[in-house]
């Protein structure tokens, strides 16, 4: 029998195969999307000389509004010349860790732009926003992308492999937008084969279309497959392709996940105050989003580097005006392919972005993306973390390693102890640990989560 609850989130899946959910609840959020497709198609239907021009212009007037507009920006870039884009500064993740309203652009409030919240995976989170038009054109993007593939966000089930709050309110916030999605999320909190047994009877159950998570998860589902003799494709035969997300996928991985899922693998590479940054098209190519980004590869000086060769990635969004992500060092390391033109570049390589899996003392798994949900609750608008790392050193230990300009409170220990038995299990010992600075891996990028446990997966 269907709880009350239940039934509403049943009747909400029902509805999305009839209605375009997706589209309408962004259109009743006060999102432009119908405008956002069609500055998409106006952009795409550009030849490779008019795009550059298009490109350079978008990337002097974004510039400039916020030099007019955005008061932080004023100060940050106060010897900027828009019209030499060397002269335009870098801008990190540490600079932007201060109060939104900080960084907040003339005529915009709360209720006129998107809020959101980094992840934390690069260990160093903070909260930013879009404008509205912005936000949009970002969804317009990410709906464009995946119709290379016949997905379609309003129709197409999705098996989503993300976390998920685990208190009521976020709980059901999060559950309700997969009702509106037409999504059901697997669990990466618990990994254990009792619980992959469940997923595959869900598979066999259900008439997914396409799969979307985190790397680390749907590769240890892959690797149960494997185990099991196991090919997901014939007892889920709806199955079109799987997007991976928010983690490195290195090449046998994706090869194990071919082989298991029987579908094609598509790596994303994105952020979430960017959106998409580079997606594999159906030609195994790994497209760069020029249509609302710009993207650059620099060196230790912040010098642009040639194609071909690997530097920080830095990126421009050219259309949000809420926030100024100008020349913004995302805090990854990658080159760009020496073939292409200025509409159509390739990512040819990407370091960065992978996250260990938890093993615990109970022998449950569980993906290391989860400490994005237990450190959410030291993450504040304060600037006060400015960065940490997670350890674990022995199966009930972990070491909470962080920078901050105050101690964190007793009381700020405890919530996060507690978050760690709520999302792991009870029993752990956890260590806070401040430091002045954190070691940094030989690719200036900080890893949140690493294992010291020797994992046989």
């Amino acid at each position: 029998m269907l709880l009350k609850h239940e039934y509403f989130l049943f009747t909400l899946q029902k509805l999305s195969f009839l209605l375009k959910l997706f589209d309408l609840t962004l259109k009743l959020k006060g999102f432009p999307l119908k405008e956002a497709k069609t500055q998409l198609e106006f952009i795409q239907n550009k030849n490779d000389d008019d795009f550059k021009s298009y490109q350079e212009t978008r990337k002097q007037d974004i510039v400039l509004y916020h030099l007019k507009h955005n008061p932080f920006y004023k100060v940050f870039a106060k010897n900027t010349n828009p019209l030499d884009w060397n002269s335009v500064p870098v801008i990190t993740k540490q600079d932007l860790q201060q109060p939104l309203k900080n960084r907040l652009s003339e005529g915009f409030s709360k209720k006129t732009i998107h809020i959101h919240k980094t992840s934390g995976s690069s260990g160093t989170p903070f909260i930013f926003a879009k404008d509205k038009f912005c936000h949009a054109l970002t969804w317009a993007i990410v709906e464009d992308r995946y119709g290379w593939f016949n997905i379609n966000l309003n129709t197409s089930k999705q098996a989503r492999f993300y976390g998920i709050p685990l208190h009521k309110k976020g709980y059901y916030k999060e559950r309700l937008k997969d009702a509106l999605s037409n999504r059901f999320r697997f669990s990466v909190f618990d990994l254990s084969d009792a619980q992959l047994f469940k997923n595959v009877e869900k598979f066999r159950e259900t008439p997914f279309d396409y799969i979307n998570g985190y790397t680390s998860p749907i590769v240890l589902f892959a690797k149960f497959l494997k185990k099991e003799h196991i090919f997901l494709k014939s007892i889920c035969p709806t199955l079109k392709v799987c997007i991976t997300t928010s983690e490195m996928l290195f090449e046998d991985d994706k090869k194990l996940l071919e082989t298991q899922l029987g579908i094609p693998i598509v790596n994303e590479y994105g952020a979430a105050e960017l959106g998409i940054i580079a997606f594999e098209n159906t030609k195994n190519e790994w497209l760069l989003n020029t249509d609302d980004l710009f993207v650059e590869i620099l060196d230790s000086k912040n010098n642009v580097l040639p194609l071909g060769e690997k530097g920080r990635i830095v990126i421009t969004s050219l259309y949000n005006k809420a926030n100024p992500f100008i020349r913004y060092d995302i805090g990854d390391i990658g080159a760009l392919s020496k073939d292409g033109s200025n509409k159509k570049l390739t990512l040819k390589k990407l370091t960065g972005r992978t996250n260990d899996v938890a093993i615990l003392p109970s022998g449950k798994k569980a993906s290391g993306l989860t400490f994005y949900y237990v450190t959410k609750s030291i993450i504040e608008d304060d600037g006060n973390v400015k960065e940490f790392i997670i350890e674990q050193q022995q199966l009930d230990t972990f070491k909470i390693i962080y920078t901050s300009t105050k101690n964190i409170s007793e009381a700020k220990k405890d919530i996060v102890k507690a978050e760690m038995e709520m999302y792991l299990e009870k029993g752990l010992t956890i260590i806070f640990e401040r430091q002045d600075t954190i070691d940094r891996s030989n690719r200036g990028k900080l890893k949140q989560f690493s294992s010291k446990i020797n994992q046989n997966l």
